[in-house]
C-alpha cells in the first residue's frame, strides 16, 4: 500500500491499534492493551499516528519530562511493515517534536537496535543538534534471570532546531528511494 501519509494526534478509541502495530512489529516491549489505550487518551498531545489512506500504518509515543518540559521522552516508534523504507518514523519525529516545541528529545536504545540508533541520529542531523550517548539503565536493573535484559543507553539530541533541514529531508528521501 503507497498512498498519501498523513500525521495526527492518536483519538482515544485507537489505542487497540496502538498495541496492534507494537505487536505486530516484533521489536518493541509490548505492553498491555490498557496502557495503548491510556497513552492514545492522556498522552494524545504527545503522541503522533501516521495514517495512509486512512489506515493507522505508525506511531510514536512520548511525553514531556515532568522535572523538564523542554524535553520529549520517546517511548515507541512503530511502523508497519508494509510501509518501512519511506522514511515515515523519521518523519513522525519530526511532526512530534515541531508540534510540542521541544528544546530536546530523549529516548532509550538498547546497542543491539541498530534501526533504532539510525534512525535517531538522522533526526539529530536533520535537526543540527547534539546526539549524546550515556548509560542509563544497566542489565541488572531489570527483573529477572541474568542475560535476559539488555543495557537501556540514553539518547539525548539538543538542542533542536524548531524545524528540520530541508537538504536533509531530500537526502532521506533519495537515500529511502536507493533502498
Amino acid at each position: 500500500m503507497i498512498g498519501t501519509i498523513a500525521f495526527r494526534a492518536p483519538r482515544p478509541d485507537e489505542g487497540a491499534q496502538l498495541w496492534e502495530l507494537a505487536r505486530d512489529s516484533e521489536r518493541l516491549d509490548l505492553n498491555t492493551p490498557y496502557a495503548y489505550m491510556l497513552w492514545a487518551r492522556d498522552f494524545r498531545e504527545t503522541t503522533v499516528v501516521a495514517d495512509v489512506d486512512d489506515e493507522l500504518v505508525g506511531f510514536v509515543t512520548g511525553f514531556l519530562r515532568p522535572e523538564d518540559p523542554t524535553t520529549l521522552m520517546i517511548w515507541q516508534v512503530a511502523v508497519d511493515e508494509s510501509q518501512r523504507g519511506r522514511g515515515i518514523a523519521g518523519r513522525m519525529l519530526d511532526e512530534l517534536a515541531s508540534r510540542t516545541g521541544a528544546a530536546a528529545v530523549e529516548t532509550t536504545i538498547t546497542r543491539a537496535n541498530e534501526a533504532s540508533v539510525r534512525l535517531f541520529a538522522s533526526f539529530a542531523e536533520r535537526r543540527g543538534a547534539e546526539h549524546t550517548v550515556t548509560d542509563l539503565f544497566a542489565p541488572e536493573h531489570f527483573p529477572g534471570t541474568e542475560g535476559e535484559w539488555e543495557a537501556e543507553l540514553l539518547h539525548r539530541i539538543a538542542p533542536l532546531r524548531p524545524e528540520p533541514r530541508e537538504e536533509t529531508e531530500a537526502l532521506d528521501a533519495l537515500e529511502e528511494a536507493i533502498r
